[in-house]
């Protein structure tokens, strides 16, 4: 077990309940929020992911922990696929995610589903390409949720992920601690009023596998080949696999 699977957004109950209520609760103003406390740099994040997807020209895709749909959005106006899916735990966030792509008109190529990210509905083989932006560290079992996302790639499929991630290198490590304890916790709880979430979100943040650690770990879920690549001195860092 990964540390950050241990740790949960409230005191009882199993971790995927407690996670879709926490989404749920927050997701009224997730989107704000997200933005305002990455100053925005979010949406160049997603871009260059997406980016590591267009020489490939997926025409089916899955969206792991769409949330608001937002990576889901972007990847459909960058790639043109056929048919893309969101899915996530959390009816509260599709929600939202629903009413942003009825307003693109994007409502035939994009649709959503709940779904338990540790064991997809979909057949072995279904997607050209996976992606996952600012979700995976919130699954109770990593390696199980990495092995369901490899299952349903089609071979030679690619997987796509962007998570935030602790800087290591000075000042940079010394900065973001501070804002991660200080700024993020308190201006979550004043807009979302949830006083758990974003506290969870911080210790998830630290909590979690990256870099070579993670590339490792997304060998072992059944990708032959994987590399990352570290985003504004580390908050965030981008990961490129191949099944």
């Amino acid at each position: 077990m990964y540390q950050q699977e241990r740790i949960k957004p409230y005191h009882t109950g199993e971790k995927a309940a407690q996670v879709e209520q926490m989404f749920n609760n927050i997701a009224p103003t997730y989107d704000k929020l997200n933005h305002r406390l990455s100053w925005d740099i979010d949406k160049g994040w997603r871009k260059k992911a997406i980016r590591q997807l267009e020489p490939h020209k997926p025409q089916t895709l899955l969206d792991i922990a769409t949330g608001t749909g937002d990576f889901a959005i972007l990847a459909a106006e960058m790639l043109k696929p056929l048919h893309l899916v969101g899915a996530d735990i959390s009816e509260g966030m599709m929600e939202i995610g629903r009413q942003k792509v009825q307003a693109k008109g994007l409502q035939d190529v994009i649709s959503f589903k709940k779904e338990d990210c540790l064991a997809l509905s979909y057949a072995d083989d279904t997607f050209d390409a996976v992606t996952a932006a600012f979700g995976i560290r919130n699954f109770a079992d990593l390696d199980l949720g990495l092995r369901e996302m490899c299952r349903v790639l089609k071979p030679g499929g690619h997987l796509s992920i962007v998570e935030l991630t602790s800087p290591v290198s000075t000042p940079m490590k010394q900065l973001f601690h501070v804002y991660a304890h200080t700024v993020l916790p308190v201006y979550g709880r004043l807009i979302s009023k949830d006083t758990s979430a974003y506290t969870y979100l911080t210790k998830t943040i630290e909590a979690f596998p990256q870099g070579e650690q993670m590339t490792d770990i997304l060998k072992k879920a059944g990708f032959r080949e994987a590399v990352f690549q570290r985003l504004t001195f580390g908050i965030c860092t981008m990961y490129f696999a191949t099944k």
